[in-house]
């Protein structure tokens, strides 16, 4: 089954096709709306799932997106690719991304992106609950899903992290001495932003046409440029993580590319020795980038390959339980 990214170009994910052409052709079944939070804040949730309702589903995939990323567009591709697998999959806007209200480039606590994760999620999973779930994200998203399998031990079936952001690199971080100055910048301005000498997107995704497809995302509100209190939050996160990662019991499966110039390998290769999951994977794929659905398709498809074929193997255990 090829992956819909091989219909993609640089002006739409969805090729010549609308997205509702789209999703007809791949027999999917998409569903979206909107949720109140408990800071009173509209997030954009959505979902896919095969379009055939008498399809039995094999299991539910929580999907999290990365730092100045979305739900749609590119992003949506391996949702959809999963749930032609057979899977229900969905997905939120993060606060300050796609259609989620919230100030972009701005996250001052991660705690209330855990919050509006494991409450949407949740009640994804109170609708199905005889699927075997699943939580996959990708760089901050991935963090994030770190943070909440440590909050919900028991919760998740599986854990797939791509490019998870445990350890930023040292080509990334801000210039000494604006990292040794942000806790002040921070509380004295959080909403500074700090100047970036080249765009994430620019190191992220090695295919140029993949940049543009992603610069022309109608829901794009993100500059690239994180504030003070956004970069002094990261580095927090990616802190507690390998402080805490030694709690992560659940199976994992961690993707990550070998010459990641966000998040260093490094940190994914801590992750996986520290946790005391009895089933996890760790893959380097050599001389791939941060974002794997970045490269080159076939480089691209074999990621998500190797991540689906993960996935299907355990909840396909987990239905004959």
């Amino acid at each position: 089954m090829a992956h819909p990214i091989y219909e993609a170009n640089e002006k739409s994910p969805y090729g010549n096709l609308s997205r509702d052409e789209f999703y007809k052709k791949h027999k999917i079944f998409h569903r979206q709306s909107f949720t109140k939070n408990k800071q009173n804040m509209k997030i954009f949730t959505q979902s896919w799932q095969p379009a055939d309702s008498s399809y039995k589903l094999r299991g539910l995939i929580g999907m999290i997106h990365g730092y100045a990323s979305e739900s749609s567009w590119f992003f949506e591709l391996n949702a959809v690719a999963m749930a032609k697998s057979g899977f229900f999959v969905c997905a939120l806007d993060l606060q300050g991304h796609g259609f989620s209200e919230g100030s972009p480039d701005h996250i001052p606590d991660i705690q209330p992106l855990v919050c509006d994760c494991i409450n949407y999620f949740d009640s994804a999973r109170a609708d199905h609950p005889n699927l075997p779930p699943f939580l996959y994200g990708e760089s901050l998203g991935a963090a994030l899903a770190v943070l909440v399998c440590l909050k919900q031990r028991t919760a998740w079936k599986g854990l797939v992290l791509s490019g998870a952001m445990c350890e930023i690199s040292k080509k990334f971080r801000p210039m000494w001495p604006i990292e040794k100055l942000l806790p002040a910048a921070a509380f004295i301005a959080p909403s500074w932003r700090i100047v970036i000498t080249q765009p994430p997107a620019s190191r992220s995704y090695k295919e140029e046409w993949k940049r543009k497809l992603i610069e022309r995302s109608p829901t794009r509100k993100t500059c690239g440029k994180p504030t003070a209190a956004s970069a002094l939050q990261l580095l927090k996160v990616c802190e507690y993580v390998k402080r805490n990662c030694h709690e992560l019991e659940v199976p994992m499966l961690i993707v990550h590319g070998g010459e990641d110039m966000i998040c260093d390998p490094e940190g994914a290769k801590f992750l996986y020795a520290m946790s005391t999951s009895k089933d996890k994977t760790l893959k380097i794929f050599t001389g791939m980038w941060h974002q794997l659905n970045g490269e080159p398709n076939d480089s691209a498809e074999q990621v998500f390959n190797t991540i689906l074929s993960w996935i299907e193997v355990r909840a396909d255990l987990s239905n004959t339980e």
